[in-house]
């Protein structure tokens, strides 16, 4: 007999601020505290160090975290020039150090290297699986760790500013799986004098944006005032990119268990299904026949 999850069936998206120092699964761990919820994760680990967007799902909405992660991601960032650090970031320990200081024109002269289909090594200090084991704890223990360099997608990379002559901010719109501190460490490289992430903030995730976005703090005062509800975003808020199909209540109980329909549509591929206005199913549509693929339980 399956052990019953504690905590109550809260079903929907929060957007937390992260703020600096406390890991991402400390923040799933807060939220679902907060809500009591018998089911949380989240959309995209935020690095200790970085703030900003960390969508967390409670409940049906975890069912959709794929999706989420999947999607596209800004962030605006500092790179401080002259050291390389062994987790790319200001936490690591210096590996080289160098004089040259690069100007603007270098800067921006370097950047389109870095746009498009990318060949990029992530850091030692990630959450990849080497053998099992996280890089992160192989590094940690002394490992020397190898990680094969993989493709990603970068939309834009721009410089916004250069507060000194050691430092330069930039705004980054990327695909999944780019790393920040990999674009800091390479660019540094590129100019020939290093460099390295101490400042971080991710200001989008998909359909979830900074703006939308709350703190651990308020989320408890909303807490305090019995208004939590307040900061609660539907589980469909994930789903806007795809289109929505509506169907009869006897439609999507045959949807929930598992039966494809036969309904008129003009629509192709995958589709999210509601019925009066509640989430049913994510489906794939293909020559008017509907298959449900993810089913949810929103009661």
């Amino acid at each position: 007999m399956a052990r019953k999850r504690k905590g109550n069936p809260v079903h929907g998206w929060v957007v937390v601020d992260k703020a600096r120092g406390i890991t991402s699964t400390q923040a799933v761990g807060k939220v679902r505290w907060l809500f009591n919820a018998n089911k949380a994760g989240h959309a995209g680990t935020l690095d200790p160090l970085a703030t900003g967007v960390l969508p967390i799902a409670l409940g049906e909405a975890t069912k959709v975290i794929s999706h989420v992660f999947d999607a596209a991601k800004a962030y605006e960032f500092t790179v401080k020039w002259g050291e390389a650090r062994d987790t790319d970031d200001m936490e690591g320990v210096v590996t080289a150090c160098s004089d040259i200081r690069p100007t603007k024109l270098e800067i921006e002269a370097a950047l389109p290297s870095f746009v498009g289909e990318i060949e990029q090594i992530p850091p030692k200090y990630s959450a990849i699986k080497v053998d099992g084991a996280r890089a992160y704890d192989l590094a940690r223990d002394g490992r020397d760790v190898k990680l094969a360099a993989r493709i990603v997608s970068v939309d834009s990379l721009r410089l916004v500013e250069i507060p000194s002559s050691d430092t330069a901010k930039f705004e980054l719109r990327c695909g999944k799986g780019t790393y920040v501190r990999a674009i800091a460490r390479d660019l540094g490289d590129k100019l020939g004098c290093f460099g390295h992430v101490i400042e971080l903030r991710r200001t989008i995730v998909g359909p979830f944006d900074q703006r939308d976005a709350i703190s651990l703090d308020m989320l408890e005062e909303l807490r305090h005032k019995g208004a939590l509800v307040e900061a609660l975003k539907t589980v469909e808020t994930a789903l806007v990119d795809i289109p929505a199909l509506a169907v009869t209540k006897a439609e999507a109980n045959r949807l929930q268990c598992g039966q494809s329909l036969r309904v008129p549509s003009k629509t192709e591929g995958t589709v999210y299904v509601t019925s009066k206005d509640e989430l049913v199913a994510i489906a794939q549509f293909e020559n008017g026949e509907l298959r449900p693929v993810r089913v949810f339980n929103l009661q």
